[in-house]
């Protein structure tokens, strides 16, 4: 009797413990600011999202956006965004930095899926480095797939996208 007791939590303990490593915090939003901006963050604006924007979003994002606004942090041709996207079932809450138009750091900040986390690592995240948007609102860069994310990847790679719209248009606003 005490050995099938035994089992039964060791299965269990296995079970739940891929959930447990999978999703986590691996940075707090705030340190991921502070971080891209040498600890001296500017104050953060707030981009209100107009119909064309919204609808550009939808189209990168394949559903619309809820939110009527974002949060970003800019300082000169850098900007900072704090972007969430649904990768299988919950949100993956990710930080993008972008310099003159092109992304210079990712990070998976908050994971909450229990499959695809492999896309925090810098293997995934270094090929967006330099990535900047094409005409068509692609990126101009292959992102590799990781098996068995592909959700999660494609959840990264939509608001990478997005991340570097957004810039535009507050550097269009700017100028």
């Amino acid at each position: 009797m005490k050995s099938v007791a035994v089992i039964t939590l060791l299965i269990i303990s296995l079970l739940t413990s891929t959930h447990i490593i999978a999703g986590g915090v691996y940075q707090q939003p705030d340190e991921f600011i502070d971080q891209a901006f040498d600890n001296n963050p500017p104050k953060a604006k707030v981009l209100w999202l107009d119909k064309d924007l919204k609808n550009q979003m939808a189209d990168i994002l394949s559903h619309s956006y809820k939110g009527l606004r974002i949060r970003y942090w800019q300082q000169d041709k850098k900007s900072a965004w704090i972007l969430e996207e649904i990768g299988k079932e919950k949100p993956i809450t990710t930080g993008f930095i972008i310099n003159q138009g092109r992304i210079e750091r990712v990070k998976v900040l908050i994971f909450r899926e229990s499959r695809g986390w492999e896309v925090r690592h810098d293997f995934f995240t270094n090929q967006f480095i330099q990535a900047k948007l094409n005409t068509e609102r692609q990126l101009d860069k292959n992102i590799d797939n990781v098996s068995g994310a592909t959700l999660s990847v494609r959840a990264v790679s939509k608001l990478a996208r997005i991340a570097l719209l957004l810039d535009q248009k507050i550097q269009q606003e700017k100028s």
